[in-house]
């Protein structure tokens, strides 16, 4: 995947925290500090894929879709392979994002989707980040233009590595010998992970010193924790190849919409 520089940020601050938002990097948080201390993988000479860093919205789907290839509407639809053989992750995280309001506690973005071969329903797409003390609230939210639309939509941060996370899913989706998630659900596995679980409640990862609580009005929870450096915990409306494997449809003017907190606290 091609490299992907922040460009242009807007900077939040409350107390503690420091948030840097890169409306152009495809309307991502670029960094979270919290007394002066990184939060995430940020973007650097050795970090540059788009897809490697930061904070970024995935919609109008989340994760893999398998081939880049699904039926909806009796049509078969090919999205465009951006990780090997399938598609990953959406749109909105390689666009440039509108900026509709700004302070230091509040920002609002927009995106107008593609009605191309990236993707052929429109629609569009807002982004609101607000800053509160040692809390991070994300909401996002897609919207179907004239004609139905298929619609996932979650967020994927890289945290910088923690000490601990602390995590107890209910249920997993097994992935095939591609990768992809699959039905029917099955016990969680011991980890490291690369996988989609079902999950209500908190996840918590915990470094020397604070913790990061996360909850979300998602059920569906993907966590990466392979890598040495960072570990992805990514609240979604729904499962990766979801456009598959449980469709979920909007019809024309309905909007999906999702809220993710991150809160910080010292231990």
């Amino acid at each position: 995947m091609l490299p992907f520089a922040p460009g242009p940020v807007l900077d939040m601050a409350c107390g503690r925290m420091r948030v840097e938002v890169a409306p152009e990097a495809g309307g991502r948080i670029a960094q979270i500090r919290r007394d002066g201390v990184a939060q995430l993988a940020g973007f650097d000479a050795s970090n540059t894929a788009m897809i490697g860093w930061g904070c970024y919205p995935m919609l109008p789907w989340a994760g893999r879709v398998r081939n880049g290839a699904f039926e909806f509407g009796g049509e078969h639809h090919q999205l465009p392979l951006n990780l090997g053989a399938h598609s990953i992750h959406g749109v909105g995280f390689a666009m440039p994002w509108q900026v509709e309001f700004h302070d230091a506690r509040l920002l609002e973005l927009s995106l107008a989707l593609p009605q191309d071969r990236r993707w052929p329903f429109g629609g569009s797409a807002r982004q609101r980040i607000e800053l509160d003390g040692d809390s991070l609230m994300l909401r996002l939210s897609v919207q179907a233009a004239t004609r139905p639309m298929p619609a996932t939509l979650g967020w994927h941060p890289w945290f910088r590595k923690p000490s601990r996370l602390v995590f107890s899913p209910a249920a997993m989706y097994p992935r095939d010998r591609d990768g992809i998630a699959t039905l029917p659900l099955a016990a969680p596995s011991a980890g490291p992970w690369d996988d989609c679980f079902v999950h209500d409640g908190t996840v918590v990862l915990e470094n020397a010193g604070q913790s990061l609580s996360l909850e979300s009005d998602c059920r569906h929870w993907v966590v990466y924790d392979e890598g040495a450096l960072a570990t992805c915990v990514e609240p979604q409306s729904g499962p990766p190849d979801a456009f598959n494997l449980e469709p979920f449809a909007l019809m024309p003017g309905q909007t999906l919409s999702r809220w993710f907190r991150m809160g910080w606290a010292d231990r």
